[in-house]
């Protein structure tokens, strides 16, 4: 007599197949598909708040103090306001401005918090717009160019408007503090005077005024930072 066989019934063979597929199913539960590129991952969108240590943007921590300067026009109005905020070793700097001619503008930290139109500079000669507040600011016994107080250029745009995020670590907040912070008419140079380019007298390389100032021209606005 032939030993007697089991059948076994047709869905025992499709269970390891839908176990696979109810794995996969599961594996992508969060609604994202699977990316068939090699190289990419989809992403993902969560509405979970962001990792511990991250903000202001989520991209760095936020400052741990600050302060702020209101920049005005020769005019006393407002044209903008500005704030440094300390965030580990380094200032954010966050200048919003309107009113002012398209194009590049030298933006300045001054010597000294004295933002007064039509007035003459600490060194003396002719007065001129906020030249009260002195030359571009140094720190300690710097004296190299740019300038500890120079910082990146604020863009305008075609309708006068500006807005500059930008970081430094040539000057503290602490030593900010009292000084003046000064939109310039023009776009500066940093210094940047190759040695190829010569002086009025003859004198290879930037002089002592392209370095005193960036040829950035008269300035424009100004605001005490406090």
């Amino acid at each position: 007599m032939a030993p007697s066989t089991t059948r076994r019934p047709s869905w025992w063979t499709v269970t390891p197949v839908l176990a696979v597929a109810v794995l996969g199913i599961a594996g992508c539960s969060n609604g994202q598909e699977s990316s068939d590129v090699k190289g990419t991952t989809p992403p993902v969108f969560s509405g979970s708040p962001a990792p511990a240590g991250t903000g202001h943007g989520g991209l760095t921590n936020p400052p741990t103090d600050s302060v702020s300067a209101t920049l005005k026009d020769s005019n006393g109005q407002t044209v903008g306001t500005a704030t440094f905020g300390k965030i580990g070793n380094h200032l954010e700097v966050t200048v919003e401005a309107h009113g002012l001619k398209p194009g590049f503008h030298g933006l300045h930290v001054h010597q000294l918090g004295k933002c007064e139109p039509n007035s003459v500079a600490p060194t003396g000669g002719a007065a001129g717009d906020f030249l009260s507040a002195g030359g571009h600011f140094q720190s300690g016994d710097q004296n190299a160019h740019p300038a500890s107080g120079d910082l990146t250029s604020l863009e305008v745009k075609q309708d006068g408007t500006a807005k500059l995020t930008t970081t430094t670590d040539a000057v503290t907040l602490d030593e900010l503090k009292g000084k003046a912070l000064i939109i310039h008419a023009g776009a500066d140079n940093f210094g940047n005077i190759p040695s190829r380019y010569t002086q009025a007298g003859g004198a290879a390389g930037p002089d002592a005024e392209t370095l005193a100032t960036g040829d950035a021209g008269a300035r424009v606005a100004c605001g005490v930072v406090a």
